[in-house]
């Protein structure tokens, strides 16, 4: 007779196996356990080992837990392929209700507005706090901006990134937003950017190596669709065979709101961008400038599509993948952006809270 489980979770690791988890649990514990799919395993014994770890496991025990459980509890001579412990705990977790797949929600997008981009990066933490309070969807938004300028990361130095100098002299606007990563050189219609506003859930027990690929799987399919094999180089560059096309950056709110987005070249000035950017000057101080092109391969030379005609593609492709629909950016969320660029975004505390 079959077993009848009542919990059931799936995880497909990125580049990897389906994990399955079929569970029972009684008096707030793990009962039975089935861990099952598509990975391999050797000995045939060890997935016994598996499942014994996890039963008596309490069931709000955190990804951590579960790993670590899995990971003391396998034969010294067990080999996971296409999956680990950390894939079994983010499986037990769906299965359990504390962690969510991406067919869990319903997702809309926005297509790219036009603003000034301390809008934009005021929009990025309104929009994740609107997810994490459930005011909002999950949403894919696509940038679009009317003004020359540098985006550095949260923890980043001013002094060190950006030649004022030369930002002032190109007519380059500097700000900073509220997540880590590296420096941004976005002039008008020379990069694409976008933002992904989900609850924590959905990448709940990842590494951030792990959660970077995992939300940008439908770029890397969209990209394929015009010619373009990309693939990421951990952390969190965005590469192909001919170098450099972008990088992501994260930011997790307490409030259980992640915000997760992406600047991808198109047509870059890397001759300007070297002499606003400190750094990007320094990186390629030993090779010209022809270098500086080549590390930051633009989008247009290697798809000969236009930039509109890559995030028409990049749009359809995440509506076709995640059952997405598409909505217009409303009043009440523009409102609440122009009043933290006043608060925040756009005053000099903000921008040199890192000198």
């Amino acid at each position: 007779m079959t077993q009848a489980w009542t919990h059931h979770g799936e995880y497909k690791v990125v580049g990897g196996k389906l994990v399955v988890a079929d569970l029972d649990t009684a008096d707030g514990k793990i009962s039975k356990a089935s861990i099952n799919g598509d990975f391999f395993l050797e000995p045939d014994e060890a997935l016994e080992d598996i499942n014994s770890a996890l039963v008596g496991l309490d069931a709000s025990s955190p990804a951590s837990v579960i790993r670590d459980a899995v990971t003391a509890n396998l034969r010294d001579e067990a080999v996971m392929f296409g999956f680990d412990a950390a894939a079994v705990a983010t499986a037990v977790r769906r299965a359990l209700g504390h962690a969510t797949a991406w067919a869990d929600h319903d997702w809309q997008v926005i297509a790219p507005t036009p603003m000034s981009i301390t809008e934009q990066v005021a929009l990025d933490e309104v929009l994740t706090r609107q997810v994490a309070s459930g005011e909002r969807l999950p949403t894919l938004r696509l940038w679009d901006w009317n003004e020359s300028a540098v985006v550095i990361g949260s923890f980043q130095s001013l002094a060190n990134e950006v030649d004022p100098e030369a930002a002032a002299a190109h007519g380059v606007r500097v700000v900073r937003r509220i997540s880590g990563g590296g420096a941004m050189f976005m002039e008008p219609g020379n990069a694409i950017t976008y933002s992904l506003y989900l609850p924590q859930s959905l990448v709940d027990g990842m590494s951030f190596a792990d959660s970077y690929p995992f939300l940008d799987i439908w770029v890397m399919e969209a990209l394929a669709s015009i010619g373009i094999k990309a693939h990421y180089k951990p952390l969190n560059d965005i590469a192909t065979v001919a170098g450099k096309i972008g990088g992501a950056a994260q930011k997790r709110l307490a409030n259980g709101g992640l915000l997760h987005h992406v600047t991808m070249s198109y047509d870059i000035d890397a001759e300007k961008m070297v002499q606003v950017l400190r750094i990007g000057r320094e990186k390629i101080s030993d090779k010209g400038i022809a270098s500086a092109v080549k590390r930051v391969d633009p989008l247009r030379s290697q798809s000969g599509l236009s930039r509109s005609e890559i995030i028409e593609v990049m749009m359809t492709t995440f509506e076709a993948r995640y059952g997405a629909r598409r909505v217009l950016l409303d009043e009440k969320a523009l409102v609440a952006a122009r009043d933290l660029v006043d608060t925040k975004f756009g005053t000099e505390e903000w921008l040199q809270r890192v000198p």
